[in-house]
């Protein structure tokens, strides 16, 4: 039996990529002050790494797998393979951004206007290649935290941060000037590890059964029971994967309906399913939807 070295992303991503395995499948246990996870599948070994180093730990087979963001592959130059993009933040379900940030009275205005000045961030190496291709020199330093404080206390003109609503920048009563670049999770593999048959299947489940479960989280199960004199009026108003299923019940006069829509729709596609003729409407969710 093969083992699976799986990076599990340290910090901000940690708990909601333990939840989307825990739907997948996979439950994976933390214990406090320990770096080695357990997870309830023998073939399958889990090590916490920061998203900034993993796609280093990757790369360089230390690790056969694991999930970070493409920011950070980016930021690395990291020679992995992405298997598939997932997004499975709790405060969006759009990709985060990096964005070129200033204070709200700053003169800076445009990316041109940064010729000179210093500009504070995590990510160096992105934002210095961004700025030479705008044939700008700045100086961008290494922020260690705490970025947004850097530009109010005027240590820096500007800076490049990560967001995914702009809340905390506008809290901190600072501008948007221009986003750099987007990124969300990946799950990433080292190239040697797909090389090997078993290690392949393994890594292509599981990406199988997280994309599976994303997809399911946006999805929901209808069922109702429906007059066969109603069954045109209440199957044209159906959105479907693909057709809906209609099956006959004891009472010739009825019919059951199931099919699976896109849980944003619901609140307006139950009245609608009402007054066609629907009757015992259920909405039921998924785990998985492949």
């Amino acid at each position: 039996m093969g083992n699976l070295k799986l990076g599990i992303p340290k910090g901000s991503l940690e708990k909601a990529t333990i939840e989307l395995f825990g739907q997948a499948g996979w439950d994976i246990f933390i214990r406090s002050r320990n770096y080695f996870p357990t997870i309830n599948d023998s073939e399958i070994s889990c090590t916490l790494v920061r998203s900034q180093e993993m796609g280093r730990y990757v790369a360089g087979g230390t690790m056969d797998v694991g999930l970070c963001g493409t920011d950070w592959i980016e930021e690395t130059k990291a020679d992995v393979e992405v298997i598939c993009n997932l997004v499975y933040s709790k405060a969006s379900d759009a990709p985060c951004r990096w964005v070129l940030v200033v204070e709200n009275d700053s003169p800076i205005k445009k990316i041109s206007d940064l010729q000179g000045k210093t500009i504070a961030t995590e990510l160096v190496n992105f934002t210095e290649s961004y700025l030479a291709k705008h044939n700008i020199t700045a100086n961008v330093e290494y922020s260690w935290g705490a970025t947004e404080a850097k530009v109010v206390e005027g240590l820096a003109d500007a800076a490049v941060e990560i967001t995914e609503t702009g809340s905390t920048i506008r809290a901190h009563g600072l501008r948007v000037v221009c986003d750099i670049l987007h990124t969300q999770t990946a799950l990433i593999a080292n190239k040697k590890s797909l090389g090997d048959k078993w290690k392949k299947a393994k890594i292509e489940q599981i990406s199988l059964m997280l994309q599976s479960a994303l997809a399911a989280r946006h999805r929901v199960l209808l069922k109702m029971n429906v007059p066969s004199s109603s069954l045109s009026d209440v199957t044209s108003q159906l959105p479907s994967l693909h057709a809906p299923t209609v099956n006959q019940l004891t009472e010739k006069e009825w019919v059951a309906i199931e099919t699976v829509v896109d849980r944003e729709h619901v609140r307006t596609l139950i009245p609608k399913l009402k007054a066609a003729g629907a009757r015992g409407i259920l909405e039921i969710d998924l785990k998985h939807v492949s």
